[in-house]
């Protein structure tokens, strides 16, 4: 298990790409699972960054546990901010079009749809958003 700890602002998204295919190159990822880890990656990180901390910075932590049998990763991401369980949204009607649906939600839906598991949690003032992918 790899994990770190970063300053939660949009800036640091590339830090933390980086920092999350450079686990999964160790274990020779396929490129489309990685394309669509990025994706929920930059789609979770950035929501922490702009909703978590109410007008103010916090840091997130982001882990990275590969497993062999079968192969696959699951990613934690931690924030102390406020409680927000993004699973629990209704997911958007993707067969309206853009101007007749509702703003919001298709983030974590893309994110959904790509992983195997999506879990959250909060648990001893954290929010625990962890995805599973098999490899």
């Amino acid at each position: 298990m790899k994990e770190i700890e970063i300053e939660a602002k949009v800036d640091n998204l590339d830090e933390v790409i980086q920092f999350v295919d450079e686990q999964l190159e160790l274990k020779e990822c396929p490129m489309k699972a990685q394309m669509q880890i990025d994706v929920a990656v930059e789609e979770i990180f950035v929501n922490i960054c702009n909703y978590a901390y109410d007008k103010g910075v916090g840091t997130a932590i982001i882990r990275v546990e590969i497993f062999e049998d079968p192969i696959s990763v699951v990613l934690t991401f931690i924030d102390n901010g406020v409680p927000y369980d993004p699973l629990a949204k209704d997911d958007p009607d993707v067969t309206l079009s853009a101007e007749e649906r509702e703003i919001g939600g298709l983030g974590i839906f893309i994110v959904k749809k790509s992983m195997d598991e999506v879990a959250y949690e909060y648990k001893e003032g954290k929010n625990i958003l962890k995805l599973k992918k098999q490899l």
